[in-house]
Formats: structure tokens, sequence, C-alpha cells
């Protein structure tokens, strides 16, 4: 459940609105995401069967891979639709969750589909960097995709602390490395331009989507670009969460070849209709990720200092008097 102070979604912002959330990362934040909620899970494949079951649970794993579980009470941070906590209640992490994020559409959502689940989970909009539970609630926080959103991810760390109970843990995962950040978005746009312009011509027009949703897609890239506020080497996240006062603190970080199949894939389902997309390409996309994540942990991970990978995982413990 929600409480009725809340605010309610607005997935249809005005050009107005659009044009002030250009100067204003927060305003962004909201817009972006209320306009996303109900298509998102679609757009980056976010399920809760068993595939993103592992994939959530194989986070927990890589970074704390002695956890003593299940932890009780549960709060993702940024939650989104809810993928990352959900995913991993559903793996048997924790019992009872709470979802919080900027955007009211995305809690929305997120309680929608822990509903679904028929899992324990409340939920509030809130800010990060004043996250409106009391001290010592949560024996675990989490967020997947959520620090580079935050202007001061310091004071969220410091929050994250303050809400957790002593010797609670937080998890983040899939922060966007500063290397990664560059190379997945020169590969974005290129994959964005051939398709776009390859697709005008011939027999080719029927796979491209029309004007407007190209225009739309445009659009929510323009935000996209506002509300994605930092990139982070591992080194940078051990010092943030060191300096809010985290113990314990261990960075990670994959996906490398994973990503390099992984965005342009992604950039082409955003650009093409989706009705030309069955499930040989589902097949294709998928397996293709698996054989690179297997390349970059066995192979790539060894030989290839950490900061090139795309995602920055972190993890500290709130400390005990």
């Amino acid at each position: 459940m929600t409480t009725i102070d809340d605010p309610k979604p607005n997935p249809h912002a005005t050009a107005e609105q659009v044009e002030a959330a250009l100067t204003d990362t927060k305003l962004a934040q909201v817009l972006y995401h209320d306009w996303e909620a109900e298509s998102y899970d679609d757009k980056w494949s976010i399920s809760f069967d068993e595939r993103c079951i592992d994939y959530a649970r194989g986070r927990l794993d890589r970074i704390v891979p002695d956890a003593d579980l299940p932890y009780g009470h549960a709060m993702e941070l940024g939650c989104g639709t809810g993928f990352f906590l959900l995913n991993l209640m559903q793996s048997g992490v924790a019992t009872k969750g709470s979802v919080t994020d900027l955007s009211p559409g995305m809690v929305k959502v997120a309680l929608r589909n822990a509903e679904g689940l028929g899992l324990d989970v409340d939920g509030r909009v809130a800010d990060a960097e004043k996250i409106p539970y009391d001290d010592n609630t949560f024996d675990l926080v989490v967020g997947h995709a959520v620090l580079h959103h935050i202007p001061d991810v310091e004071q969220s760390l410091r929050e994250v602390l303050r809400v957790l109970k002593p010797g609670g843990r937080f998890v983040f995962a899939g922060e966007p490395s500063t290397l990664g950040d560059f190379y997945a978005r020169w590969m974005s746009r290129a994959t964005w331009w051939a398709t776009t312009t390859v697709t005008k011509f011939g027999p080719l027009q029927s796979w491209r989507r029309t004007q407007a949703e190209l225009d739309e897609s445009s659009r929510a890239a323009a935000l996209e670009a506002v509300v994605d506020i930092h990139t982070f080497s591992p080194q940078d996240l051990e010092d943030l969460a060191t300096a809010a006062g985290a113990v314990e603190v261990k960075s990670a970080s994959e996906e490398l070849a994973a990503a390099m199949l992984g965005w342009p894939v992604r950039t082409f389902e955003a650009a093409v209709p989706g009705e030309k997309l069955g499930w040989g390409w589902a097949r294709f996309a998928f397996g293709g990720w698996k054989r690179m994540t297997w390349l970059d942990d066995n192979v790539l991970s060894k030989i290839v200092p950490p900061q090139y990978f795309y995602n920055v995982l972190i993890t500290g413990v709130k400390p005990t008097p």
C-alpha cells in the first residue's frame, strides 16, 4: 500500500514542464520516469520470472557471497518498477519490502507488480536525499541503477545508513562506470543513426517506427540526458560510501563484452516496431548476453582492469555502536 499524501503520477508532461525540467534535474527525474513507468518493463525486458530472479540474485551473490539470508525488512531506493527488490524477495533474500522512488508513476507500478506476485511490500514516493522512514528501520537497502540519478550521492548514502539498523547492509548494482558510459553511449548513438537511416528506404521502411514515435523517443532521450547525472569508477563509489560513514565497503564491476552487445541490441529494439521482433530475436538477444557474460566473468575479468567494465556494484554496512 502507499500513503494518501503521496503525489499522483503525471505521465503526460506539458511542453512547458519539459522545458523547465531541462534545468531542474529532480523535476526531470519525475517527468521522465512517470512518462516511462507504464512501458518501462517492456523497454528494458524486465520480468519477474526465473530469468530476472537469477539476474538480481546474481548481483547480490557477486558482491556479498556470504550473506546471512533472509534479511527481515528490505527497502529499494529508486525502485523503478520494483525489478531489483521484488526479484530478490522472490529468491528468498528478504521477507518484507518497501519500495521508494521520486516518481509517483514508478511507485504505482512497483506496488502493482508486488501485489501481482503476492509479496509483502509497501511503498512511498521519496527523495533519496531525505528518505521518509525512521532511523534504524531496515535490515537491507538495495538499489539498481539509481545512484547515478541522485544529485548528492554522499548525502543519499548517509540517509541510507540512517534508516538501516546497526549492522544492516546496503547493496547497489548497475551503476555506470565512466569509461563504460562513454562507449555505451557512442554505440547507442551509432546504432540509432544507422537504424533510423536505413529504414527510410525501400522495403526496410516497414521496419521503421512512425515519425511520431521516433520524435517521442528523441524527447525522452533529451530528458534522459538530464536525469543521468553521474558516472563512477569503483574507487569513486568506495570513497563516497566510506565518507558517508559505511564500514566493510567493497566494490565490484561487471559487463564489458555483455555491454558492447546489450546497448546496440536495446537501441535497435527502441528504433524498430516491436511486432517485427519475435521469439527468435529474444532468444538471440538473451543468449548472446549470456555468452558475453560468461566471457566477461571467466576471461575478461581476469585480464581487464575493473574500471573498463560497464556496471559498478557497491556494498557497505552501518557500524554497530
